[in-house]
Parts: C-alpha cells; structure tokens; sequence
C-alpha cells in the first residue's frame, strides 16, 4: 500500500504514520518533540509509532519493518 505523506516531510501533520516493529525502534534517532506532539494528533497511536518521513534510511537500517496503523486513509482511494 503506497503511504502519502500529505506535508512532505515538514512534520505538519501525521499522514506518514507508522508502527515500527519492537525490535527495529531501538536502531531509531529518538524523535523530536515536534514529531511527538504530530503522533499525539495521529490515530492508532502505539509506544512504536513514528512519522515515516522523519526516518533517515541508513544502511543499518536495512531490512527494517514497519506497518501502516489500520485507521490509515490514502486519499488516492477517494
């Protein structure tokens, strides 16, 4: 399923949330505070949650699981 991320990476609202899995989160930076105050507006909201776009993709990351929270609307669909 493609993931739009509705403000491009500028932290300005929640559409590129996902739930990284248990075991990637820890290889995660740890999130800004704007980023934290953008998932307390997203829906299905677990102690994994990221914003994707503020995910840098490295070489360790390679491999790296996340899922789209079921709550998740595309807008391509409408």
């Amino acid at each position: 399923m493609p993931l739009e991320g509705t403000c491009e990476g500028q932290m300005a609202c929640s559409t590129c949330h996902v739930i990284v899995a248990r075991e990637w989160f820890g290889k995660l930076p740890e999130a800004v505070e704007d980023e934290e105050d953008m998932l307390d507006l997203a829906a299905d909201v677990h102690a994994t949650s990221r914003l994707s776009c503020q995910i840098l993709l490295t070489e360790d990351l390679d491999g790296l699981e996340v899922r789209i929270p079921s709550d998740s609307n595309d807008a391509q669909g409408f």
